[in-house]
């Protein structure tokens, strides 16, 4: 499968993604640690089989100092003990905010009454955020086929220079 169209290539798209990554950047800024922003961004790209974005938050959280052990158990957190509870109350969100389509209720009572628990107004906000910027950024790339395998930590920011 080869890609499609190189979206930083395009002055349009180019264009975009320098304000998607703007978006990205209060995300980054707030008060949501890294950790669960990489662990909720994993999550969201693998439900939606993105290989670059899983390639690109895997190096991303690699660099930033999480372990092999839990990023290997992202996709099966349900059957782990690495993970806090704030971070499986962020984890269980992502992946019911994800699967949207595939749930008539969307998120539940119960994720939301979790997630509340354990994040702050400002932490709940980037959450929420952060979900539906990642499925916004893995349906670009998944569109276009972009592949993963050749990100290196820093260069989606680089690219935006």
């Amino acid at each position: 499968m080869d890609t499609r169209f190189n979206l930083f290539e395009n002055e349009v798209s180019t264009k975009f993604a320098k304000r998607f990554a703007n978006a990205g950047m209060v995300l980054h800024q707030s008060s949501l640690s890294r950790t669960v922003q990489e662990l909720v961004a994993l999550r969201v790209s693998q439900i939606n089989g993105c290989g670059w974005c899983v390639d690109m938050h895997v190096k991303e959280a690699a660099a930033a100092g999480e372990t092999a052990v839990r990023l290997a158990l992202v996709a099966v957190w349900r059957e782990s003990t690495v993970f806090t509870e704030a971070e499986r109350a962020a984890l269980a969100l992502a992946e019911e905010a994800t699967r949207l389509a595939d749930a008539h209720e969307g998120v539940s009572d119960e994720t939301w009454e979790r997630v509340r628990k354990h994040f702050d107004d400002d932490g709940t906000a980037a959450l929420v955020c952060m979900v539906a910027l990642v499925n916004a950024a893995n349906r670009l790339a998944v569109t276009v086929h972009q592949r993963g395998g050749s990100y290196e930590p820093g260069m989606f920011a680089a690219a935006l220079d």
